[in-house]
């Protein structure tokens, strides 16, 4: 986590003032972008001046990254031990997370528009991006290898490859549904998606130039 003002054994009022401070920067950093949404107004939000958002968190970078932690931990917040599950597990977590981010359209927002911002070079939210995905690779790929184990299945190239292709469907539904959330379902339509590439591992059929009619 970043290192912001007022983050060491903070006061229930200061962690308060901070949870709103969040929770206002989801918001304009979903709607604006973080280029556009300015610490003015998040201030404007809470009630709050420009400065007292500077005291709690130090700049603007670091409210960036905060903000990404934030919904880190609320899609962990339910778990028992605060960590996404290992092994075949991982599968149905990120089913209901899909279903969980169906109710809360503004942390979606900002997870999205930051994404897709921090490609460009020297985003504050290169690296957690970057880290952020090599990570879930790794964590789905070795589910992948465990679930194979137990089902008899080996294809090294097939479980690397849906490891990133599920990462990649669960973000690009997000993306149409924020653009016309009532022509997606996008808890129904990630579940679809995870089931087939799940199955399409365990149990691949034909390839799809096998349907390709020449002529």
């Amino acid at each position: 986590m970043a290192t912001t003002a007022g983050t060491a054994n903070p006061r229930p009022e200061t962690e308060r003032k901070r949870k709103d401070i969040l929770r206002a920067a989801v918001e304009v950093f979903g709607t604006k972008g973080s280029t556009n949404g300015t610490l003015a107004d998040i201030a404007e939000q809470v009630g709050m001046t420009h400065a007292g958002v500077l005291h709690h968190f130090g700049s603007k970078q670091n409210l960036l990254l905060e903000v990404l932690e934030f919904r880190d931990q609320d899609d962990v917040a339910h778990l028992a031990d605060r960590h996404i599950p290992g092994g075949p597990a991982l599968f149905t977590h990120l089913v209901q997370t899909a279903f969980r981010n169906a109710q809360r359209a503004g942390i979606v927002q900002v997870y999205t528009v930051l994404s897709a911002e921090s490609v460009t070079d020297d985003h504050p939210a290169k690296t957690y991006f970057e880290e952020r995905y090599h990570t879930l690779r790794r964590e789905i790929d070795e589910a992948f290898r465990e679930l194979c184990a137990q089902e008899g299945v080996t294809d090294p190239d097939a479980i690397d490859k849906a490891a990133a292709s599920i990462l990649a469907v669960m973000d690009g539904l997000q993306l149409q549904w924020l653009l016309e959330p009532g022509a997606i379902d996008l808890a129904g339509a990630s579940e679809f998606a995870i089931q087939a590439i799940v199955n399409g591992v365990l149990h691949p059929g034909p390839e799809l130039t096998s349907y390709v009619v020449e002529g």
